[in-house]
């Protein structure tokens, strides 16, 4: 580890370090705009200047030097200040003075470093260059008359996101960054590229001219779009969230967040849910909360009544609802609502067991039945990483879709699992660190998830410091769910085959709603949507914005989120209309307040207390203590999400993600209005 002085300050970095590494150890700021941690290194905005001796006597860029024992670095010195004074002149010869419409203003890094490095005026008096603008989708706007050249948008395409679409035509002062053939982006990452601009050339295309940064109340919220958990900032003014960025969470999704769990927001304002409404007649009417409560308790359920989970519920609700029907004296609970039935006797057999962040240090990984691209797609960039960068192979079974990877697939036939070819089965037994991810595809398959298992037994990915197996769910709830009990042995056909007299459906869409016909189906969710149109009673209820709230992602990681704003109109947070239900129908649930709502569920299930730790569910030590393994999986493999960007109610009320899904996914060609 070599050891040098910066500024007069020794200091030891790891080797393979750079300077600007070795800078900011030493506790100095390094301006830079071409420099990103996680990205390669391109060495062109020559911001990040500094004096390094010995060498030559000129400044030279920090961020593409290594650092070298004995160096002695200096950033403060004349010929420092001068070189980047140089730098930011240089850099504002063409950038248009236009802060005061700007969406990056009060945010922008050129702002800030011309401020701190710059000399305050110009000496140059040509005009200044323009750039026709260049069109990138429903997601990025674009101004490219300010872009600097920085190359982050296309470094972050290309080896983040994997799809070569951003890129540089010409040279020098006509250098221009554009899509392919000027063409929307077609990757479910792109709005990353936003965050990633230093400048203003990049900027969100729903939130243009909606709020300047210090008109926001930031939030800390956890993304309920899918099951990695990633870590958000709402941005709220008022009652009206207005964007959602991604917090660094190096363990789940480093600094990234896909469009979905970003752009979905403007769903939350339009087809909400403010007031109680009855089915009479056939047709629902308006009502109040007394009148609606009045109708459920005149049905006298008693312990014939169940409850469903949808898949962005928090914890707490499904707990509050778990007490209610207990106090009713039913068992009836499950959160699989599309029909799932697999094994949960050991939570950890259907949990990402190796932990998010180690997939990219796997060296052989197999994938069966996901479209990891739309089911997950911050563990799909972790795949893409090991073997992009690392070398790994991966080979899949399931419909063969584009991963951004290099990928053998196998076929799409189920029974592949059961007789793996002899190559794939060597490279998973010889590897050092072999990974098996199932998907949603081969959990809806009978006796897959135990043809993976017995995958796993055979290749003995599990040992000594790693495990290599992993159940990549979709839903935000799913692992929340297990853990809380929501889970028949025959899953939700066992809750159907029992004709419960009512049936609670906590934002759950997804149901088959004809097969509760004799139920009364009382919807206690937020939108207007599926679970909506197909209930008797509706319960006004919170989104997951509005309410504070427990999540367990599909790594078993417990986190929290934040209330951000108020929920509209009469809908009340979810705990407390279980907790009103409770006193309607005469029983007594254990708490009275969410804190004492959460108290109890903390007591009841401790590791959901632990935040942000991995619960640990329990690996059996011994093999013969694994569940039966069925090797025999018959049929097709069939991915459960048919459009990325409409998942969800919210997804579907949010006019951004309707576009998104016409434009990327169906081919509909939208016209620009002429300026």
């Amino acid at each position: 580890m070599p050891k040098l002085t910066v500024d007069g300050i020794e200091v030891e970095v790891p080797t393979g370090a750079t300077v600007l590494q070795a800078c900011e150890a030493a506790g100095k700021e390094i301006p830079r705009f071409c420099y990103h941690e996680r990205l390669s290194i391109a060495g062109n905005c020559r911001m990040c200047l500094v004096e390094v001796s010995p060498g030559p006597p000129k400044p030279q860029a920090s961020c593409a030097l290594p650092a070298a024992e004995g160096q002695t670095i200096r950033t403060d010195s004349q010929m420092v200040k001068k070189a980047r004074e140089g730098v930011m002149e240089f850099l504002l010869i063409n950038h248009p003075l236009d802060c005061p419409i700007c969406d990056q203003g009060g945010e922008c890094d050129l702002q800030d470093q011309s401020v701190a490095y710059g000399k305050g005026h110009s000496r140059t008096l040509e005009n200044k260059r323009a750039v026709t603008e260049k069109y990138m989708g429903p997601i990025i706007k674009t101004v490219m008359t300010r872009c600097i050249h920085c190359t982050r948008c296309i470094r972050f395409a290309e080896e983040v996101a994997g799809t070569d679409e951003i890129g540089a035509l010409y040279r020098g002062e006509d250098m221009q960054i554009t899509s392919y053939l000027e063409q929307a982006v077609q990757s479910e990452l792109s709005g990353n590229v936003v965050d990633l601009c230093p400048v203003g050339a990049l900027t969100s295309r729903p939130y243009a001219f909606e709020a300047r940064p210090w008109e926001l109340t930031k939030t800390h919220g956890i993304d309920v779009t899918d099951a990695v958990g990633s870590n958000i900032r709402v941005d709220a003014r008022g009652r009206q969230v207005l964007r959602v960025l991604p917090r660094v969470h190096d363990d789940v999704n480093e600094e990234w967040a896909h469009d979905k769990a970003r752009h979905h927001i403007d769903g939350l304002m339009v087809r909400r849910l403010d007031q109680p409404w009855l089915r009479r007649d056939g047709k629902l009417v308006a009502a109040g909360w007394a009148e609606a409560f009045d109708a459920i308790r005149a049905v006298d359920a008693g312990a014939s009544i169940a409850a469903i989970a949808g898949d962005m519920v928090d914890c707490e609700t499904m707990f509050a609802a778990k007490a209610l029907v207990q106090a009713m004296g039913s068992t009836m609970l499950e959160g699989r609502q599309t029909g799932l039935a697999y094994d949960v006797s050991n939570l950890a057999m259907v949990n990402l067991n190796s932990g998010i962040a180690a997939v990219e240090d796997a060296d052989v990984i197999l994938i069966i039945g996901s479209n990891l691209r739309w089911e997950a797609p911050l563990i799909n960039t972790r795949v893409r990483k090991a073997v992009w960068k690392r070398g790994a192979k991966a080979f899949a079974i399931g419909p063969e879709v584009d991963l951004t990877y290099k990928v053998e697939w196998l076929g799409a036939d189920a029974a592949i699992a059961s007789k793996l070819p002899k190559h794939v089965s060597d490279a998973l037994a010889g590897a050092a660190r072999p990974l098996i991810l199932v998907g949603g595809g081969a959990l809806a398959v009978p006796g897959l998830h135990g043809a993976a298992l017995a995958i796993a037994k055979a290749a003995n990915v599990v040992r000594d410091g790693w495990n290599g197996f992993g159940v990549v769910h979709m839903a935000a709830s799913r692992m929340g769910g297990l853990m809380l009990g929501y889970a028949q042995p025959g899953g939700i056909a066992d809750i159907i085959a029992a004709k419960p007299k009512a049936v609670l459906f906590l934002g759950a869409d997804e149901v088959d709603f004809s097969a509760f016909a004799d139920s009364l189906k009382i919807y206690i969710g937020h939108h207007g949507d599926k679970g909506a149109h197909g209930a008797d009673i509706i319960l006004p209820a919170a989104a997951w914005s509005e309410k504070p709230g427990t999540y367990v992602n599909t790594e078993g990681r417990v986190q929290r989120s934040e209330r951000a704003v108020f929920p509209p109109g009469d809908a009340r947070e979810d705990w407390s209309i279980l907790r009103a239900l409770a006193d309607v129908l005469g029983v007594h649930v254990g708490f009275d307040s969410f804190d004492g709502c959460r108290a109890a569920m903390i007591a009841a299930v401790p590791a959901l207390g632990d935040v942000d730790a991995r619960a640990d569910y329990g690996w059996p030590q011994n093999a013969k203590d694994w569940p039966k393994l069925d090797a025999k999986p018959k049929g097709d493999i069939r991915y459960p999400i048919k459009d990325f960007y409409l998942t969800n109610a919210i997804a579907r009320a949010s006019a951004t993600m309707q576009r998104c899904s016409a434009e990327l996914l169906h081919g509909q060609i939208f016209a620009e209005a002429a300026e």
